[in-house]
């Protein structure tokens, strides 16, 4: 029993180091998400074999993939770590391994962006409070200058080749599967990851930057279909919707909406988690969708975030489009079936399996785990900083990227803000970038530590379930 023990933190540790650094990737790329879709329309539109051929506004295309989006990843990255400086020496590293590659740079200003914030940071801190008065701004400057130019010469040496020659290897690694009619096995691990909060790993650091540069050599990729094709968990949705039970049953219809409109697919993972055994449906369903999007050539030009039917659309190439509704429509079809008839095999002595709320509490767990739980000077401060309609002109809601979660949460507490009669701002925002005029700050609890740490003087309201939160409602009757 001990050993099983041990096996099982050493195997929940790795995951949480996993899902830390998928964060931290995701971190990088989801705040860029937009300008990867600005590239990802141009290329689409004004390539030769676009839609509206233009060599003067294709020039656009190559400047933007292989400078701008590297140097915006890495800005981001350094951002992170040490601030408005840590992203301009992040920015300034990132160039010296864009120099060094005849490839964009995606993992290099992934890896050089928060390695230059750090080392900007230590140093930083080794001479707070040893500057003379008046020779801060220079100390500063010259600094950052230096530090940046002495990384971003090693970036250019060192980095930029290194990263190639690690990109060229995963390149001939799928081009090896893809010639041998293996790619499809690649769901069997991007399924179940998903459901593990372990895409953004998966994704941003493996698959993006691969299909980026094939992207810009032959005008699309498959790989950005790997894990964003909505076709297994729309299949897993449709089931419950109709062959379910209970309130998974009734809350299967909005969640299809969010997760085929909206391409918010963490929507699924607690009717997942509900039966564990519909893993098997999703692993089915990603695999079809793959074989089918491979024999017929399919493929999309840029990333499609978040991975909704529309995204889908907007990136496809000319003449692409049946190729892609084919591979989303079979992956739904199989994971749909392989989910119906797990559904329906139930043993009775099942049916007393968690329930909806409760499998969304166990995917917050899993996200956030590896986090500490929230200390007693957290509940205090909270306690101290509680507001008044009086006092209470924004509402932030944030979450790790400020995009998916928080957006949706938002929308759901504006909305009973407006129903009530109570005209107050409802906002998102990432956790790290709350801003000083936010009155009240709703975050999931796992998140409430940095939220605080990021404003202090909001009062901070701490949730389970993004969607439906009785909090939500105590919140609009005391602002009434």
């Amino acid at each position: 029993m001990a050993t099983t023990a041990t096996q099982q933190t050493s195997s929940g540790g790795a995951r949480v180091k996993v899902q830390q650094f998928g964060r931290m990737l995701s971190g990088m790329v989801m705040p860029n998400i937009g300008a990867f879709i600005a590239w990802g329309l141009i290329t689409a539109l004004f390539i030769p074999t676009g839609w509206y051929p233009n060599e003067s506004l294709a020039a656009l295309v190559d400047p933007m993939i292989k400078y701008l989006l590297p140097l915006l990843i890495g800005y981001t990255g350094g951002q992170m770590v040490h601030g408005k400086r840590g992203g301009v020496i992040g920015a300034v590293v990132t160039m010296g391994v864009i120099v060094g590659s005849s490839i964009p740079m995606f993992l290099g200003a992934m890896l050089v962006g928060p390695l230059a914030g750090w080392v900007l940071k230590q140093f930083d801190k080794a001479v707070d409070g040893k500057i003379k008065a008046g020779f801060e701004m220079l100390v500063n400057n010259f600094s950052l200058g230096i530090i940046g130019g002495v990384l971003s010469v090693g970036a250019l040496k060192g980095i930029g080749p290194l990263v190639e020659g690690l990109t060229n290897i995963l390149s001939n690694g799928v081009e090896f599967l893809v010639n041998h009619n293996l790619l499809p096995l690649i769901n069997i691990i991007i399924e179940p990851a998903k459901v593990l909060f372990l895409n953004n790993a998966i994704n941003h650091g493996v698959l993006g930057p691969i299909a980026l540069e094939q992207s810009q050599r032959v005008g699309k990729s498959i790989l950005f279909m790997l894990e964003s094709n909505p076709g297994p968990g729309l299949g897993i949705l449709l089931a419950y919707w109709l062959v379910g039970k209970g309130s998974a049953k009734s809350s299967a219809p909005g969640a299809i909406i969010i997760h085929f409109l909206g391409g918010i697919h963490e929507i699924y993972f607690p009717y997942i988690l509900m039966n564990p055994r519909l893993i098997l449906a999703v692993i089915g369903g990603g695999v079809s969708g793959t074989f089918t999007f491979q024999m017929l050539g399919a493929g999309l030009v840029a990333s499609p975030s978040p991975g909704s039917i529309f995204a889908y659309f907007a990136m496809t190439p000319k003449g692409g489009y049946l190729p892609m509704l084919a591979g989303v429509i079979v992956a739904t079809v199989v994971s749909f079936a392989l989910a119906a008839l797990l559904l329906k095999t139930v043993k009775k002595n099942d049916e007393e399996e968690m329930d909806i709320e409760e499998a969304a509490a166990k995917v917050k767990d899993m996200k956030s785990a590896g986090t500490a739980a929230q200390t007693a000077a957290t509940a205090t401060t909270i306690a101290a900083n509680v507001r008044t309609k009086a006092n209470v002109n924004k509402i932030v809601f944030a979450c790790d990227a400020g995009m998916g979660s928080s957006a949706m949460g938002a929308s759901v507490l504006r909305k009973k803000l407006q129903s009530a009669g109570v005209n107050i701002t409802v906002v998102n925002s990432a956790v790290s970038e709350i801003p000083a005029d936010a009155d009240i700050v709703v975050t999931q609890k796992t998140l409430t530590d940095r939220a605080i740490a990021v404003n202090p003087n909001a009062e901070h309201i701490s949730i389970d379930n993004f969607l439906k939160s009785p909090k939500y409602d105590e919140l609009v009757e005391r602002l009434k």
